[in-house]
């Protein structure tokens, strides 16, 4: 009995050390067909989950490494969650089954050996899976050369717009100013030409 014991903690860690992140749910109330449907979902993403005694789980976590804490979350009926890549996935699968059945209910997770309570995993669930993050990071470093030329030559001209207006209306200023200055010259003309005649008077 002993030995089988050690066999599964032995296995559990095994599990766990190749899985990135580990899932702890309750599944109480959730019938056999429920529950297999559940791990249909879950194998999409290349998930799995299983139910193993909550004290092999705690021997098999201490073997891991994994956060102390987790060990308050292993009572009642529970079942783990562990995969090989897609914890955004996983975490998707369980959130909507939970909205879908009100089944089961999420106690806690690890992540990368955090211990991730039930607002974290469910930030996770909300996020891109990891194959729609790396799509999208491939399809920006991808993007046409031209398609980049054409963003910042808009940007640059949208950049250079005032300056253009500015001098524009800088233009018609600088042409009027010798006009303005040219006008006193023009009122001290005839003062010129009346001088000669003021100064030939006494002659006459």
């Amino acid at each position: 009995m002993k030995e089988l014991k050690t066999l599964l903690i032995d296995d559990l860690v095994q599990r766990v050390n190749a899985s990135p992140f580990l899932f702890v749910v309750d599944y109480t109330g959730l019938k056999v067909a429920k529950f297999a449907e559940l791990r249909k979902r879950l194998g999409v993403v290349g998930a799995e989950i299983h139910v193993f005694k909550n004290n092999l789980v705690k021997k098999a976590a201490e073997k891991a490494g994994y956060p102390g804490d987790l060990s308050t979350h292993l009572t009642g009926q529970s079942a783990f969650v562990t995969g090989a890549k897609d914890v955004f996935g996983a975490a998707k699968i369980l959130k909507n089954f939970h909205a879908e059945f009100e089944k089961p209910v999420m106690k806690a997770g690890v992540l990368d050996g955090n211990l991730l309570d039930t607002a974290a995993i469910k930030i996770l669930a909300d996020l891109p899976s990891r194959e729609v993050l790396l799509s999208q990071l491939l399809g920006m470093l991808q993007a046409p050369a031209s398609a980049l030329a054409r963003v910042l030559k808009a940007k640059a001209d949208k950049d250079g717009a005032p300056a253009e207006e500015a001098a524009a209306e800088a233009a018609p200023a600088a042409e009027a100013a010798p006009a303005a200055e040219a006008a006193p010259a023009a009122e001290a003309a005839p003062a010129a030409e009346a001088a000669p005649a003021a100064e030939a008077a006494p002659a006459a």
